[in-house]
């Protein structure tokens, strides 16, 4: 449980067993140290001054030898304020800096670019992508995201609601039986029988197009492209006018 909480606080494994070997020993040299953790000599010396910087080990001489003990465990509840207060003095120069980012982030660049998210932390950067849209659509949609990771898209759609970002949904058939209200924001109609096949899902937003696989392999494909966003969005409103039903 120590070492668990000992590597949450960015410890590598060799500075875990390091650090732990001394808590055991209380002051050991060098030498009683490799005994009891079996890490290379060398590389003991790379773990022990690295522990001295966090501020977790000192040394005293004694016979012209260097003897290790580790600081107070109180230690580490300052170690983690001093990463806290470094985290903080981070993001405040981002935020500072992030107007500026912003800028060179949407200045416009290619005509057509593309990016692929994949697992649950590429697609929940995806779907956050899409809260600056003024609107969303998908086509074949199956209620796939709230089912995978329902406490994200809670997050998720509460930001959407805030900035009032409408929906126009095309679910799959079955989802007839499964829908009991729409969402709010939200307009849907159901695709005929035929076209449920994989849960792959259309998703168009801003001048993207999205291509979000959900079943056994789980990525989502963003191509930006104005032209070819235009011509989903056609098709799109040819199957929300004459192929999808209410």
């Amino acid at each position: 449980m120590v070492s668990e909480l000992l590597r949450e606080l960015g410890l590598s494994n060799g500075e875990v067993s390091v650090y732990n070997a001394l808590l055991d020993t209380g002051k050991a040299q060098l030498s009683k140290i490799q005994e009891k953790t079996g890490i290379e000599r060398a590389n003991i010396y790379t773990i022990l001054n690295k522990l001295i910087e966090r501020g977790l080990v000192t040394y005293s001489l004694e016979n012209k030898k260097r003897q290790f003990q580790p600081t107070n465990p109180n230690q580490l509840i300052s170690y983690i304020e001093e990463k806290k207060s470094a985290l903080e003095n981070t993001q405040r120069k981002i935020e500072k800096e992030l107007p500026q980012l912003m800028k060179k982030f949407t200045s416009p660049k290619t005509k057509i670019s593309s990016e692929v998210f994949s697992g649950p932390e590429g697609i929940k950067a995806a779907w956050n992508e899409m809260l600056d849209a003024k609107e969303i659509r998908w086509i074949g949609a199956g209620r796939y995201v709230p089912k995978m990771y329902p406490a994200f898209f809670a997050q998720w759609n509460k930001k959407r609601i805030k900035n009032k970002i409408p929906v126009y949904n095309i679910l799959r058939y079955e989802m007839r039986d499964e829908i009991r209200k729409p969402w709010e924001y939200e307009q849907m109609k159901f695709l005929p029988k035929e076209f449920s096949q994989t849960p792959v899902v259309i998703n168009l937003y801003n001048n993207k197009v999205a291509n979000s696989m959900y079943g056994q392999s789980k990525a989502i494909f963003v191509m930006e492209s104005e032209e070819l966003a235009q011509s989903y969005a056609a098709y799109f409103k040819y199957l929300w006018d004459n192929v999808a039903k209410k």
